[in-house]
């Protein structure tokens, strides 16, 4: 499959996942919370305090882990990281998946493969791409080019942790 074959087949599947058709209306939280597979990381943003953070101009990418990657983790780690004590891990956590400036799936297409890139919790994240798939670290892009007003989405299969300090 030829890279451009493999990037219209990325678009396409944003289209048709989320049923837009043209244009974005919303910003980065909204586009998650009219999403029916981004309840878990919406309830998260809230309780992390990130929500006007992530309706700020931007641009962000934002790598976007759907319910069935947090229903991954163990049951008890996500309750855990709701409770206020954990607050500040839990930031840590989602700005992980959050880059600074606006990266489409041509820009990802047109990278090194792999390439490292900082997110907005310090901790660098890898992508690599293939003929078939793009990673972020070990977490598939199922769905590329979420368009938002301030930025874009990539849907991924698995939640990324940071790094251990």
């Amino acid at each position: 499959m030829k890279m451009k074959t493999l990037l219209l087949i990325l678009m396409a599947s944003a289209l048709l996942s989320t049923g837009v058709t043209a244009g974005c209306h919303s910003d980065i939280v909204g586009t998650a919370i009219n999403s029916p597979n981004h309840k878990t990381l919406v309830k998260l943003i809230k309780a992390a305090g990130l929500v006007e953070a992530l309706q700020a101009p931007g641009p962000y990418t934002v790598f976007a882990p759907t319910d069935a990657a947090f229903a991954k983790l163990p049951k008890a780690t996500v309750t855990s990281l709701t409770k206020p004590e954990n607050k500040e891990q839990l930031k840590a956590i989602l700005l992980y998946h959050v880059v600074k400036g606006k990266v489409t799936a041509k820009d990802v297409m047109a990278m090194k493969s792999p390439t490292s890139v900082a997110t907005l919790n310090g901790a660098k994240i890898k992508i690599t791409h293939s003929k078939h798939s793009v990673m972020v670290n070990k977490s598939k892009i199922t769905t590329a080019d979420l368009m938002a007003t301030n930025g874009v989405i990539h849907v991924i299969d698995t939640v990324l942790l940071p790094p251990k300090k």
